[in-house]
């Protein structure tokens, strides 16, 4: 079922660096820097998109000394993903069952 938070998160996603971000963090955990270098996207953009993943709970973050790290939390993307695919077996039961209103 579509939850408000699932409306969120998937808007949170749906911005292109944003979503870039998430690509390299599945891959491994990186430092603003690292993310900077990667993205081509200016420092202060950078940080203000990762707070945004950040409270919408897509990334955490690890300081190491004067550097803070952030990594993916792949259960906030296994919760879209259940989503989906429930989404995706239900279309498949309307499909072959033929289901369809009737038009007033």
């Amino acid at each position: 079922m579509m939850t408000s938070a699932n409306t969120e998160l998937i808007r949170v996603l749906a911005d292109p660096l944003r979503l870039q971000i998430v690509t390299l963090l599945a891959h491994e955990t990186l430092c603003t820097s690292h993310l900077v270098a990667e993205t081509g996207a200016r420092q202060t953009n950078l940080s203000n998109h990762l707070r945004v993943l950040r409270e919408a709970g897509v990334v955490e973050t690890e300081p190491c000394g004067r550097f803070t790290y952030y990594k993916l939390r792949p259960e906030v993307l296994d919760s879209l993903a259940g989503l989906f695919g429930d989404l995706a077996d239900t279309a498949r039961t309307t499909v072959e069952t033929s289901r369809k209103r009737a038009c007033p």
